[in-house]
């Protein structure tokens, strides 16, 4: 007799618990549950506890359907659960996800991206800006209705699984390429990371990029906001409503400077400022504000962090002597975490510097063996489950044919883990790859586009990829689940869905093998997209370059800058490796209007020009200024603004001639030379008596009066 799900009931609904609770302390991470209104934080729950309620679910649906009726017990199964509650559910999940997936979340995030006011308008640019995007799937849809009908004939099952069958292709397509990307690039950045003078390099290497994106998204929010108050200035020509429009966003931007050279200068670049100010053009405006501000805050958050994990960094490898760790986060200033006063709180000085430099690399090369494995085996049995779906490794891990079942508990597990570890190698490959635009996830400051769209992925990944799973699985195993009764008939309707399910997951070799050789980097280089290498012969500095030097300057200027903010007791907390060389460019013009050093890749801001240094620490920027420009090459910075014209090259060139000369040292045989030549009486003009004329060197030699030295007697000689 069949024993009861009582047990297993009680489970899945404590894992399905789990799995809510930390979907919410997600979503709390990147999102101010308490400001973000309902329409959106319950379509982006929905969509990320859905797809990870199927990581449960497919484990239970293989144990529920593996079980051997011959052996007339089912306790030994692990959890199952009855199949009608099986298919209901699979029911039930697929269909909300399917609908989240390609109606409701990309409607939502446009209507969240939309500029206007009222509801009517933003669900109408919504509909108007997802026309194409439906309309290009519309057209996908009828030529293969068409081949559907030809192949099977026209009944309700084949619009079905028409509608099933592309939708699983679009997602594998997908699903496949950034989980080969994910399968070597996890791996290998876990590696890597186990370096800390290697990581160390990286984060300076990546620092540039990063400020110069930061001073970009800056610039875009202040010209924008300048925009909106000369908008001000010019309102009273528009309705009562857009008046009011216009000052709501007056009232959410800051107050531009009030300089007399500023104001003209706005005036000229606000010159595509229409004459009548249209209800469009607001609309335009106020979505490109809410776009510069996401950005803004974005790379905000990555430059802090970066700054924040370098000083850390440099400071495990400055420990080194010591051979204690202390970050300096129990300062006044710094933020920290709960996890990380646990830290501090259990963790001595001694301790916490074992950890990071032998305990945590070790575990992480350890990491990067275990998944590399785990990358091999999963691109194993992709190759193998077309022809050899018995060979497959995945399936021999999962299935063990134990007493009464073919999955059991421990198969369970080990099912989970392979899911889970498909699924987040594809979604690091997301965060990765970066070519999607302006979308990134910020620290409680997510934008609502941005979260509707990386929810809409994770649903839109997490179905192929969980059917691709158990397909590596033997035939006679994933044919009983009620997953591919429901969805896995669909697919193999016609050949050719059949055919694509089976030998399309072999393509999964191209991007594992594009990633391994760095191909994407060989082919920017290629197109012309590289970057100078900062280690080359013509620029031993590898400054202007945007390489690792550059960035390192750039991160030491920023941590003295907060450490010099956060008061003395800070400061001696925050250098990162010498304090003395992270003098910054930015405190160069606050003290004498310079500007930076040739060929770097941050240009002064108005913002950064407008800030004044403490008279506290003019000594100690003074004197990290000389080790900054030595680092840079640099005699003196500049007094005047850089310029690139044909002028400014051969000054450039003439003074470096100059420097070179002065700064050699003249040899002996040079300085003696007119010491042996006695000047006659007629020639000596005036000198005392007794003192030979060729007696003196440098002014008073003979040489030197003949090319314009200077007379003894403080005459100048024409």
């Amino acid at each position: 007799m069949e024993s009861s799900s009582l047990a297993s009931d009680i489970f899945a609904l404590s894992a399905l618990f789990a799995i809510t609770l930390l979907v919410l302390l997600l979503l709390r991470h990147y999102l101010p549950l308490r400001t973000t209104p309902a329409y959106l934080l319950v379509p982006v729950f929905l969509a990320l506890a859905l797809p990870c309620s199927i990581i449960l679910l497919v484990p239970i649906d293989l144990a529920s359907a593996s079980s051997d009726s011959s052996a007339g017990t089912t306790t030994t199964r692990g959890v199952w659960l009855p199949e009608a509650v099986v298919l209901v559910t699979w029911r039930i999940t697929y269909w909300l996800t399917f609908m989240l997936t390609w109606f409701i979340l990309p409607l939502l995030g446009e209507y969240c991206d939309a500029g206007y006011r009222d509801t009517r308008s933003r669900l109408i640019y919504s509909l108007r800006s997802n026309a194409r995007y439906q309309l290009m799937y519309l057209g996908t849809g009828v030529a293969g209705l068409v081949y559907f009908v030809l192949q099977n004939g026209f009944h309700a099952a084949s619009i079905k699984g028409l509608v099933m069958a592309l939708a699983y292709a679009w997602g594998l397509v997908l699903a496949i390429g950034l989980m080969g990307h994910g399968l070597v690039a996890l791996p290998r950045r876990l590696f890597r990371n186990a370096s800390v003078s290697g990581r160390l390099r990286r984060l300076q290497a990546q620092a540039p990029k990063t400020k110069d994106s930061l001073d970009e998204a800056t610039d875009e929010l202040e010209d924008l906001e300048n925009t909106v108050w000369q908008l001000k200035q010019r309102k009273h020509g528009a309705g009562r409503e857009l008046q009011e429009w216009v000052d709501e966003l007056a009232d959410t931007t800051a107050i531009p400077d009030a300089r007399p050279g500023v104001a003209a200068a706005v005036r000229a670049t606000n010159a595509s400022i229409p004459a009548v100010v249209t209800e469009r053009y607001l609309a335009d405006l106020t979505r490109k504000l809410k776009r510069a501000r996401h950005r803004k805050a974005r790379f905000v958050d990555e430059w802090s962090n970066l700054c924040q994990q370098a000083h850390d960094t440099q400071t495990i490898l400055d420990s080194a002597t010591t051979k204690k760790l202390d970050f300096g986060r129990e300062q006044p200033g710094h933020s920290i975490s709960i996890l990380s006063r646990l830290a501090l709180l259990t963790l001595t000085p001694s301790l916490r510097y074992h950890l990071h430099t032998t305990i945590i690399p070790n575990l992480r090369i350890a990491s990067a063996v275990l998944l590399a494995a785990a990358s091999l085996t999963v691109i194993i049995s992709e190759l193998v489950k077309s022809f050899a779906p018995n060979a497959s490794l995945i399936g021999l891990t999962v299935v063990h044919h134990s007493a009464g079942t073919k999955v059991g508990f421990a198969g369970q597990l080990i099912a989970a883990a392979w899911l889970l570890y498909m699924d987040a190698c594809a979604l690091y490959a997301i965060a990765d790859v970066r070519v999607w635009g302006n979308r990134a996830l910020v620290k409680r400051q997510t934008y609502a586009e941005s979260a509707c769209w990386y929810s809409l992925q994770v649903a839109k990944l997490t179905v192929p990829l969980s059917f691709n799973f158990i397909t590596m699985l033997p035939p006679d195993v994933y044919q009983q689940t009620a997953f591919y009764h429901f969805l896995g008939q669909l697919i193999d309707l016609t050949p050719l869905g059949a055919g694509f399910s089976a030998f399309f997951p072999c393509l999964l070799l191209v991007p594992v093998l594009a990633t391994l050789f760095n191909v994407y980097g060989r082919m920017k280089k290629v197109v012309g997209f590289g970057v100078l290498e900062d280690e080359s012969e013509e620029n031993v500095s590898g400054f202007g370059t945007g390489g690792w030097r550059e960035g390192k300057a750039l991160i030491e200027r920023e941590v003295l800058t907060r450490g010099e903010a956060g008061g003395g007791a800070a400061r001696q907390q925050t250098s990162v490796g010498l304090a003395s060389r992270g003098a910054s460019l930015e405190f160069e013009r606050r003290q004498g209007g310079t500007t930076p050093a040739a060929g770097t890749s941050t240009p002064p801001r108005r913002g950064q020009q407008r800030e004044s240094l403490l008279p506290t620490t003019a000594a100690r920027v003074q004197t990290a200024n000389r080790q900054f420009n030595t680092v840079t090459n640099r005699e003196e910075p500049l007094r005047e603004e850089e310029d690139d014209g044909p002028k400014h090259f051969y000054q450039d060139f003439a003074e470096r001639v100059r420097n070179t000369f002065e700064a050699t040292e003249r040899p002996e045989w040079i300085s003696g030379i007119g010491n042996a030549i006695i000047t006659p009486k007629w020639m000596a003009n005036g000198q005392r008596d007794g003192q030979s004329g060729g007696s003196g060197s440098g002014s008073g030699s003979v040489l030197g009066r003949w090319f314009g030295g200077r007379a003894e007697d403080g005459r100048v000689r024409l």
